[in-house]
């Protein structure tokens, strides 16, 4: 596994610092055309809240393994049926029979990433991906702050480790990138060739040549199947068994909807005997009411839990203090990540909060969108260094933080390891956090 040593008699002046994480930046950059602010120190947490993230991870794996028992039961009729009706809506009858098949049926994606928001109320978690970027920017960040010896969360190799467990044994490892995640194509090949580009090998959406026993890194979203030449050679050795696939393709673990399910109050005892009680309070007290906005009739005398209504399209007419709501895609499109297809109410007119509304009403049948309520990021502190300036600036903004868990082992031996955390802390004005120019992307210390 590669590393660097620590660097000896490492700067503690702030330009020199920030001139050295620069420095060190792969020739082949990480993210492809894009750019950040660099942080001279990493972005630092309270061991409360450290610890607080560190045991997130074991409460995130057992919610995957009950979503993905819960869609297993409701396709059996032991769970109702709309489950598995709402988390196929809008997917080719060919990915929900894959989804289906025996060959997937206690698989979960080994990767998990939540995202966490600051708030005055405490971690708020707004969603979980699956097949998520920045691993090798978490990765070159957490070992290029641990060389000017700073204490990151996950160590210096926590993200390297913690990526090369989740294959086990496969003799070879295939990450294949499609043209959709290009972007993020340098950070894989960054993270290949400190884990060793003899078994780790990156690979564009054309690559066919896989052994049995090989394993793949799916670094593509299922909507794209389309646009991914080699997903039907990768999808069809998956399912015979021939090669180890990771994310596994089921889309319902790409849905944002699980944690409308999550607040459903008709799934409450699945949830509290499945997640077991002191594991569902703290995903109850973390993530932000949810709701699917189903436009079906409801009858005269029911209402939208929370909100009182009796029709969606009365959402349309609440004031602008009383949309403190997010409206997104749930899954299975383009417009599902990378803060597209995202509507904060308070932040829209009135006419456009009403459009959008509109259209997650008329779209239900094939994009289901959900509702979730905002909870606003609190302030906090950051610095950058303005290298074109050359002075460190100092920054009120509002921080997301992105911890990544890798689960090695199957079955109940699976265990959710921290690799690492990502910080990206946006101007204060920004109202959706998301990597940007103007954010600072550092790793998280204690």
């Amino acid at each position: 596994m590669g590393t660097e040593p620590l660097i000896e008699s490492a700067p503690t002046d702030a330009a020199a610092r920030a001139r050295l994480v620069r420095e060190r930046m792969p020739a082949e950059g990480l993210f492809a055309d894009h750019d950040w602010r660099t942080s001279p120190v990493p972005y630092p947490l309270g061991s409360a809240l450290a610890k607080e993230i560190e045991s997130l991870g074991r409460v995130l794996l057992q919610f995957y393994r009950a979503v993905n028992l819960l869609y297993r039961k409701s396709v059996e009729g032991k769970q109702p049926e709309w489950v598995a009706r709402w988390l196929d809506q809008g997917k080719p009858a060919e990915l929900v029979q894959l989804q289906r098949s025996p060959a997937f049926k206690h698989d979960l994606p080994r990767v998990i990433r939540p995202d966490l928001l600051i708030t005055e109320r405490g971690l708020s978690v707004t969603e979980l991906d699956s097949v998520p970027g920045g691993i090798g920017l978490t990765g070159w960040l957490n070992q290029t702050y641990s060389q000017m010896g700073a204490e990151v969360l996950g160590g210096a190799n926590g993200m390297l480790r913690g990526f090369a467990s989740i294959f086990g044994d496969a003799p070879m490892v295939h990450i294949v990138v499609s043209e959709e995640a290009a972007t993020y194509r340098p950070e894989m090949a960054w993270m290949a060739n400190q884990l060793g580009s003899s078994r780790f090998k990156v690979h564009d959406a054309k690559f066919s040549a896989f052994a049995d026993g090989d394993a793949v890194y799916r670094f593509f979203e299922l909507f794209d199947l389309v646009n991914v030449p080699n997903a039907r050679v990768i999808l069809d050795l998956a399912a015979a068994q021939r090669i180890r696939l990771t994310p596994p393709p089921k889309p319902i673990f790409e849905e944002k909807m699980l944690f409308a399910l999550l607040w459903n109050r008709n799934l409450q005892g699945y949830w509290r005997q499945e997640l077991g009680e002191g594991f569902f309070e703290r995903l109850l007290g973390v993530v932000p009411y949810t709701w699917i906005v189903d436009p079906a009739p409801l009858p005269p005398h029911a209402a939208i839990p929370e909100l009182n209504l009796t029709d969606w399209r009365q959402l349309k007419a609440l004031s602008q203090k009383e949309r403190e709501l997010i409206l997104k895609v749930s899954g299975f499109s383009a417009h599902a990540w990378g803060a597209r297809g995202v509507y904060l109410g308070s932040d829209l007119s009135h006419a456009d909060w009403a459009t959008a509304v509109e259209e997650a009403l008329v779209n239900f049948n094939r994009s289901p969108c959900v509702l979730q309520r905002y909870h606003k990021p609190g302030l906090v502190e950051a610095q950058w260094f303005d290298f074109a300036g050359q002075q460190l600036v100092p920054m009120k903004g509002r921080a997301r933080l992105c911890p990544y868990y890798f689960v090695a082992g199957d079955g109940d031996a699976a265990r959710a390891e921290l690799g690492g955390v990502l910080a990206t802390i946006c101007p204060a004005d920004k109202k959706i956090i998301h990597g940007m120019k103007d954010a600072v992307f550092a790793p998280c210390s204690i």
